[in-house]
């Protein structure tokens, strides 16, 4: 895709790692219906992650952006038990 979507695929990574260096992450390559299903994993345990693509994108930029998706992640992390 585009450097945006990598320089926000890049600070996505970054925020998960930053609240659970354990957590696996897929991003796919492209979206579906304007949305990324991102597949976060911790051993056994997986949860998926809807964001929406320009979110994505704005992440690098945008606080705003980057302070909501800190707090759906940290849920979805959370909701990771390791089995």
């Amino acid at each position: 895709m585009s450097e945006e979507f990598d320089e926000g695929k890049k600070k996505f990574l970054e925020v998960v790692k930053s609240i659970d260096p354990d957590v696996e992450i897929v991003v796919p390559v492209t979206p579906s219906r304007g949305n990324f299903l991102i597949a976060l994993s911790k051993g056994k345990a997986r949860k998926f992650i809807s964001v929406n693509e320009d979110d994505l994108i704005e992440l690098p930029e945008n606080d705003d952006v980057v302070t909501k998706m800190t707090g759906d992640l940290k849920v979805a992390i959370a909701g990771l038990a390791v089995s």
